[in-house]
Order: structure tokens, then C-alpha cells, then sequence
């Protein structure tokens, strides 16, 4: 890298600089300090906008780098970006200064491959499929009174799930057991989850799942121990991760999928109104049922007591 100028150093001897000062002075350095570069990564949340510009991210096992193809170059690509390929991306480092951050400006885009992230997922897969793990496909209770949910307590998907129970169905108790839907440690705190809820007896049915996000966030859901305590869970599970398109381990091995966590909450609780709906329509039916029979005895009664002697009218009667 000899042909990299040293970055000059900034003076702030003049006084105190704007957020915007500072990151222009900071694209000055990075921008004339930098060569065009190779990169190579695995793609992933790749966006191809409106506009024509390409917008994605590149990363290993350590580090993301966030890149940008504006349309006039994006004329190059001559194959189909899928989240996980590894790429080759020549470009420039330069700095988007609304959002203070650095990016890659690409100039060309190659494929090299299949990730290895996906390689992985897919020899996961064909392994858990083998053993028998995803052969579950346990009833969902059809009216729970308890039910156990596990992710973050402070994400969208619990408010989504507390709000969509409360409103069908009151008279159920939610238990959520807090866990890490993302990073290190996540997967194991999710299976120690599933687990604590299999504890607790009266337990009917669990909830597992997050809102959506990129394939890294959500890559915990894909996970073998996740998806083995899935399996091994006494009660059955519903899944919800992510958005409707998103689809992991954890869906393979729960009992039934749901596209978002609104929607598992609408799977496990039926709608109190609608069991109200129908307990007055067995109650209105049950009435004529019986009014029927009421006319039916009085009916027998009349035609007694006009055609038989007392003594045969009680014997009629007591029959």
C-alpha cells in the first residue's frame, strides 16, 4: 500500500468545528487517501431501488461494509445478486456525509460463488431433515389459556403479540420469557427459553420469533440448537421470524410457521367474539330445541285429557 498518502492532520486550533466540518474534513482525507480497491464479501440486504442505484452490504466473519452502484455503472451487472453470494467489488472508499458513514462506490460487481453461509444453512438443513428433526406437526390447542412467548422484551414482536391477544382474546395469560434474538449468544438463550417454558405445566402453546431484519440479524433462527429445542419442546410451537419472505431453521422445526408475529398471535387465540357468536347460536338453538319439545308434551297432555278416563290419563301421564 505504498501509494497511500498519510491522511494530513486537521486543525481545530481556530475553534470548535459543525458535525458537518468534521465529516467533511474526514471525506477529504479518506477520499484522497484511498486507491480504488478489490473487495471481496459475502452479499447481503441488497436493494436495487427505484432509481436504478444498487445499495448492499459486503461482509466476513468479522466486519460489513456498506456499498453503493449507482445506476450508470449499474449497467455492468450481467447476472441476478442473491443474498449470501461472495462478490468481488471494485470501487472507491468515499464517505456519505448526511449519514456520516463510509461506503464502497462501486464501479463493477463479479460473482465468485455460493456463500459460505449458505452452504453451511443448506448442510444443516439436510442433516436436521435426515434425523427427523422438521417431522413435527403437533395441533395447536384449540382454545389456550396460557401462552408462552419467547424474544427480546423490549422489540416490536412482543408489543405485536400482547396487542393482537388482547384485543381477540383477554381472558389469556401471556408469559414471556426475555431472550437475545440477535448476536452472540442469542441462539443458546433462545433454546434455554423454549426450555424454561416446557417447565411451566400450564403452559398450552409457545410463541418463538422477532420482527424482521437482514439475514445476520435473524441468522440465530438458524441455528442447530435452536432448532433441536424446537423439535424436543413438549408443548407445540409456532414460529415467527422476521418478515412473510424470511424463512429459517426455526420454521423448518416448529410445528407451524407464521409470517410475522401479528399473525402467530392470530393462529393460537381464536377471537372471543367469534366463540361469543357461536355459544348464542348453540344457546338459540337449544332454546327452540327445547320449546319444541315442550309443545310436543303439552300436545300429548291435551290429547290425554280429552280422550281417557282420570285413572288413564295418570297412567299416561307417569309413563
Amino acid at each position: 500500500m505504498d501509494n497511500i498518502s498519510p491522511i494530513p492532520a486537521i486543525d481545530t486550533s481556530s475553534g470548535d468545528l459543525t458535525v458537518s466540518e468534521l465529516t467533511s474534513m474526514v471525506k477529504s482525507a479518506i477520499e484522497g487517501a484511498l486507491p480504488t480497491v478489490s473487495i471481496v464479501g459475502e452479499l447481503s440486504n441488497y436493494v436495487h431501488h427505484s432509481s436504478g442505484h444498487r445499495y448492499f452490504t459486503l461482509k466476513d466473519e468479522y466486519s460489513q461494509l456498506r456499498c453503493v452502484m449507482f445506476k450508470w455503472q449499474a449497467g455492468r451487472i450481467t447476472f441476478t445478486p442473491e443474498e449470501g453470494m461472495v462478490l468481488r467489488a471494485i470501487g472507491n472508499v468515499t464517505v456519505y456525509e448526511r449519514g456520516g458513514q463510509y461506503q464502497l462506490t462501486v464501479v463493477d460487481l463479479i460473482p465468485l460463488g455460493s456463500g459460505e453461509l449458505l452452504m453451511r444453512l443448506e448442510k444443516l438443513k439436510k442433516t436436521l431433515a435426515e434425523e427427523g428433526v422438521f417431522d413435527n406437526n403437533r395441533p395447536l390447542p384449540l382454545y389456550p389459556q396460557t401462552v408462552g412467548v419467547v424474544t427480546s422484551p423490549t422489540g416490536a414482536a412482543i408489543r405485536d403479540i400482547i396487542s393482537v391477544i388482547r384485543r381477540r382474546a383477554p381472558h389469556v395469560r401471556i408469559i414471556l420469557r426475555p431472550a437475545l434474538v440477535q448476536g452472540t449468544g442469542a441462539a443458546g438463550d433462545i433454546a434455554e427459553g423454549i426450555r424454561d417454558l416446557n417447565r411451566i405445566t400450564d403452559v398450552d402453546v409457545i410463541i418463538v420469533g422477532r420482527g424482521g431484519g437482514s439475514m445476520e440479524d435473524l441468522w440465530c433462527f438458524n441455528e442447530e440448537v435452536v432448532a433441536r429445542a424446537i423439535a424436543g419442546s413438549v408443548q407445540p410451537v409456532v414460529s415467527a421470524v422476521g418478515h412473510e419472505t424470511d424463512f429459517t431453521i426455526a420454521d423448518l422445526a416448529a410445528d407451524l410457521r407464521a409470517p410475522t408475529p401479528s399473525a402467530a398471535a392470530e393462529l393460537v387465540d381464536k377471537d372471543s367474539g367469534d366463540l361469543r357468536q357461536l355459544l348464542a347460536g348453540y344457546r338459540s338453538l337449544l332454546r327452540q330445541q327445547m320449546l319444541a319439545r315442550i309443545d310436543k308434551l303439552a300436545l300429548k297432555v291435551k290429547r290425554v285429557e280429552t280422550g281417557l278416563s282420570p285413572v288413564r290419563f295418570l297412567q299416561n301421564i307417569m309413563m
